[in-house]
């Protein structure tokens, strides 16, 4: 795992100078960035509830986890399991690992080449307004969507980022005294035929779109976790931040 600095100076895509608002800021708020590369999920899981206590006990700052998962389903406080389209069991046996978890929302899919992406913040400093927290993740993965050229936007009553009427987004929180854990994925590079095990969301699976789908291109990696970051800096306020090992 990989703890690392995002700079006042961060940039996003060519064209996009993420970094510039947060410069401009009077008050900017610590953070960190994990970067865990692939994980699976429910050792992120465990890794996100440590962070989600650290952050409550004040002993770290905003924290932002960014990972990719090797396949799996999550159904999240919803439980429909009239969403998911085969059993648990059926899942498993297919090499797909299944988690019932207590975000927001119902059936997700997770597999390599979805950023994933979970904010350990302490809403007390950012408005003490849950709604207003899930308009800014959307936020800032519409700006790094817009800056290569997508024209993204969020749907009334939906969570989640689409791209015309194809959903390339998906977001689900939790919260625990005020601090918010679980939270959104972005559909980069995944192969997207993973997602006919479910109903995403309550969605037909082939709602689903990606970044190279869209952009009918390649798109690293690499390149849209630091435009996240930059764009989360930008949005949510945050300045330098403190580089941790651990």
């Amino acid at each position: 795992m990989v703890w690392r600095g995002v700079s006042r100076a961060a940039s996003g895509p060519k064209g996009n100078p993420a970094g510039s608002a947060v410069a401009a800021a009077v008050a900017q708020i610590p953070w960190q960035v994990l970067d865990l590369g692939v994980v699976p999920y429910g050792i992120v899981l465990e890794r996100q509830i440590e962070l989600l206590e650290e952050r409550i006990g004040e002993r770290i700052p905003d924290t932002l986890i960014l990972v990719e998962h090797p396949p799996v389903v999550t159904l999240g406080r919803a439980k429909t399991t009239t969403n998911l389209r085969e059993t648990p069991q059926a899942l498993r046996a297919q090499g797909i690992d299944f988690f019932e978890v207590s975000r927001g929302g119902d059936a997700t899919y997770h597999a390599p080449g979805q950023l994933v992406g979970y904010p350990i913040f302490d809403l007390r400093q950012h408005g003490r307004d849950v709604l207003r927290f899930c308009r800014g993740v959307e936020a800032a993965l519409i700006g790094v969507l817009e800056a290569v050229g997508l024209r993204a936007r969020s749907v009334p009553g939906k969570a989640g980022v689409w791209v015309g009427d194809r959903k390339i987004a998906s977001l689900g929180i939790s919260l625990r005294r005020w601090v918010t854990f679980h939270g959104f994925a972005l559909n980069v590079a995944v192969d997207l035929t993973g997602f006919q095990v479910i109903r995403p969301c309550g969605e037909e699976p082939e709602v689903m779109t990606s970044m190279e789908a869209l952009l009918k291109r390649r798109v690293a990696m690499g390149e849209v976790r630091s435009w996240v970051a930059a764009e989360f800096a930008r949005v949510f306020g945050f300045g330098e931040q403190r580089a941790v090992s651990r």
